[in-house]
């Protein structure tokens, strides 16, 4: 049976909400990638970037490059890190005012904004392992193809 569409995420369906410990266990992964110590992000995540404490991209350019990744799997964080969600499509809207999207491996992060357009937002950062992990979410892309491949010709 096919899945609704999310209404907070376009496009894509909510494959699985999180409990709230696993949306704070993100958050605090997630900081641990991006995050950078004498940054205030108790208010918005995202402030490590627009005060220039984790190299970015932004505006334009950070959405340029987000619509060119891939990932087996996208988790949608709310910045208050109560709630997140897993999505099986690169979502290009996101109904939050403030929140990170990003794969399981941490591999980049899109920081979607209430003030996207006022402060250079919205941003996107890569890990400083970004090539190894991308290349980890291209092997389990590709193994999903194929599996889905193989069950369209009937195989089990």
């Amino acid at each position: 049976m096919a899945r609704p569409e999310s209404p907070l995420v376009r496009p894509g369906r909510a494959l699985r909400v999180l409990p709230e410990a696993e949306a704070s266990a993100l958050a605090t992964a997630w900081i641990g990638v991006y995050g950078h110590q004498g940054f205030n992000m108790k208010a918005y995540l995202w402030h490590v970037f627009s005060g220039g404490g984790y190299d970015c991209l932004r505006g334009k350019a950070a959405l340029a490059a987000y619509a060119a990744r891939e990932a087996p799997e996208y988790l949608v964080l709310s910045n208050d890190r109560r709630f997140a969600l897993a999505t099986d499509v690169r979502p290009d809207e996101v109904d939050l005012s403030d929140a990170l999207v990003f794969p399981p491996n941490l591999a980049w992060t899109m920081a979607f904004t209430h003030e996207d357009g006022w402060l250079d937002g919205p941003f996107f950062a890569t890990h400083p392992d970004v090539m190894r992990l991308d290349a980890a979410n291209l092997v389990q892309i590709r193994k999903r193809r194929e599996i889905e491949a193989a069950r369209a010709k009937g195989w089990t």
